[in-house]
């Protein structure tokens, strides 16, 4: 027993004695290991990104703390990327055993980091350039990925930080911003930050402030104007014409953690007074008051989700959200919302300013429930679900804001807008010579707009689900909004109340608006139909069924032939290019009578036409009236375009 112990005290001396040795080689030659892992990340460096890196001095103070003078990021002939003067540091000696880099104290003075861009290109090419991997293809673990990546990069956040004079500017061909660090301080998990801001025409101060924990993974900062004032982001607007800006951000991180395999995330985010504004999303800004945003992220080996008990707030609208992504086989994307019970008031009240503009002073009583889910399936594209539910309680308009539905009841004028335009008046009503009722319009008109238009229009309400979800299917399939699903209703009320101008706001009103028409029971199926037939564009400044039948073939909307009927329906998505849909001999091209051809034939097979009704289908279509004047000077521009080409050509 006594030998035992002797070898057990021998060993753990021996070890003891190693361990120490080490320590000693490490400490008389770390200023030469320092310099040889500089010369390491600089030959690095200079092979993946052809930048060079350099230090003009870099020494040990003591074990833990490294001082650096004149450090440069320059890549190959461009601008310098990073330059800092002088940098102090410390790091974790114990980590440094296992491999690991964790920072203690980090004092920064004088520098920058900037981003260049000109015609030639930039100074940060090399470093978005993918780099492919080479290694296997096992899958990647999702959530310890995560993990792994977040604990490098909060362990290069020091527990104690001073940053003096440092500035991030971007130069983009010529358009410049500077974010100038006056103040950085990490000072017993307090944070507090000043930033000066500038760039053409614009500066502001930004604060930063709030508690940091990058050990523990916690913080709360919040995000103000100094100057109590609006915080504007610069640079969006000259590039992009995307204005936003924001009173304050609050950022809330309160659990970041594995457990039983899975990555947890937890806290909130909140913003006050917020503006965007951009000619995509709405004419004027829109404003959100008040926002904040409770999140739970669950990732998994190979998922990522929101967790449904996660709350998202605006103003006084509350909507629980569930988010996923799924790759264990298939790609699977799920969304679903829930809207719980609520005031239809207090939903109005709450929308952003000026993203709902035409619900401005709209009243509502009662109450209502929201439900949506939708599910995609990248191997299943034609399987993809989506529901969307309103549950209404003695939901009422009592008092409409500037869309006042009840007006397609009776006459009125309408005035289209084409690029902002307004184009003349159209009464809509008996008044007007050229207004016709649909009992006068020609009922293989009406068969065919509805059978290329919207075939449900008669049972649906406003929406139809199944045209929804092929719409998502091919936008995602083709990775663009390739296919809308606009029913008739729609562009009824896209035309009548709104505009045609492709922003968001328009297309949110058109939703809203659209289920207020249909559910509400506020005009007949039939008088829409009517306004609608009576008001759409048919061609170059002609509106209307009456002027469209003039225009084309000199006739009244009762008299129009089944291939009248047909061409009238195939222009309706592109009326002003009706005379590219002909050839030199008036006669129409092949891809226009394969169309009238499908139309038929559908309609044929839904019942919807006799075979009777084709007879005498087959006799050319004749263009009278204004529009063949239209189409001379088409055919005639033609040819004249093609003999200076050919004269051209000839030389």
């Amino acid at each position: 027993m006594k030998l035992q112990k002797k070898k057990a005290l021998f060993i753990l001396k021996t070890s003891t004695g190693i361990i120490v040795g080490i320590v000693l080689l490490l400490f008389a030659f770390r200023n030469t290991v320092l310099q040889q892992v500089i010369q390491r990340v600089d030959t690095k460096l200079n092979t993946d990104y052809q930048c060079h890196f350099t230090v003009g001095t870099a020494s040990f103070k003591g074990i833990t703390h490294i001082e650096f003078e004149n450090i440069s990021l320059v890549p190959q002939k461009a601008d310098t990327l990073v330059h800092i003067k002088s940098l102090k540091t410390s790091v974790s000696f114990w980590k440094l055993l296992v491999g690991e880099v964790q920072l203690g104290q980090l004092d920064i003075n004088q520098g920058y980091i900037q981003l260049v861009k000109t015609k030639n290109g930039s100074n940060f090419d090399a470093f978005l350039r993918s780099k492919k991997d080479k290694s296997d293809n096992a899958e990647v673990n999702y959530a310890k990925f995560l993990n792994r990546i977040s604990s490098k990069i909060l362990n290069l956040v020091p527990t104690d930080m001073h940053v003096n004079g440092f500035a991030f500017k971007i130069n983009d061909l010529g358009k410049e911003v500077v974010f100038d660090f006056n103040q950085l301080a990490l000072t017993h998990k307090k944070l507090n930050t000043v930033i000066q801001v500038s760039s053409e025409g614009f500066s502001q101060q930004w604060t930063l402030n709030g508690f940091a924990d990058p050990r523990e993974r916690k913080a709360n900062i919040k995000f103000y104007n100094a100057q109590n004032d609006t915080i504007q982001i610069p640079y969006l607007d000259t590039k992009y014409h995307f204005k936003t800006g924001f009173k304050a951000i609050c950022f809330n991180l309160d659990n970041l953690e594995m457990d039983s395999g899975e990555l947890h995330i937890d806290g909130y985010a909140s913003i006050e007074n917020a503006f965007v504004n951009h000619p995509k999303i709405a004419q004027k800004d829109v404003l959100i008051h008040q926002a904040r945003f409770d999140y739970h992220f669950v990732v998994g080996a190979r998922s990522i989700a929101l967790d449904s008990t996660s709350n998202l707030q605006l103003n006084r609208i509350q909507c629980l959200p569930f988010i996923s992504y799924s790759n264990e086989e298939d790609k699977v994307y799920t969304l679903q919302l829930k809207l719980p019970k609520m005031k239809a008031q207090d939903f109005i009240e709450s929308l952003p300013t000026s993203l709902f503009s035409h619900f401005a002073g709209m009243k509502a009583q009662g109450n209502f429930s929201y439900e949506l889910q939708f599910e995609y399936n990248n191997h299943k594209p034609n399987a993809v679900v989506f529901e969307s539910k309103l549950h209404p309680d003695g939901l009422k308009i009592i008092k409409y804001g500037a869309a006042d539905l009840n007006k397609i009841n009776s006459d009125f004028t309408y005035r289209a807008i084409e690029h902002g335009v307004p184009q003349r008046q159209i009464l809509v009503g008996i008044g007007n010579p050229m207004y016709t009722p649909l009992t006068s319009i020609s009922p293989y008109l009406q068969k065919c707009v509805l059978t290329s238009e919207d075939p449900s229009f008669f049972n649906h309400r406003g929406f139809i689900n199944e045209a929804f979800k092929q719409s998502i299917a091919k936008n995602i399939r083709t990775k663009k909004f390739s296919r809308g699903a606009s029913t008739i209703s729609m562009q009824l009320v896209k035309n009548v109340f709104l505009t045609r101008q492709k922003t968001v706001s328009r297309k949110l009103e058109e939703i809203l608006l659209v289920y207020l028409l249909e559910n509400n029971h506020i005009s007949t199926k039939e008088r829409m139909l009517e306004v609608y037939f009576n008001i759409i564009e048919w061609g170059p400044n002609v509106y209307g069924i009456g002027e469209a039948s003039q225009f084309y073939f000199q006739k009244s909307p009762a008299d129009l032939s089944l291939n009248e009927c047909l061409f009238l329906a195939t222009i309706i998505p592109r009326p002003k290019g009706f005379m590219y849909r002909f050839d030199s001999e008036h006669l129409l091209k092949s891809y226009a009578q394969q169309q009238n051809t499908f139309l038929t034939k559908l309609m044929l097979r839904r019942n919807v036409l006799l075979p009777t009704d084709t007879i005498g289908q087959h006799n050319p279509l004749v263009i009278l009236g204004a529009a063949q004047y239209l189409l001379h000077q088409k055919i005639k521009d033609t040819l004249v375009t093609d003999s200076l080409s050919t004269e051209e050509f000839d030389f």
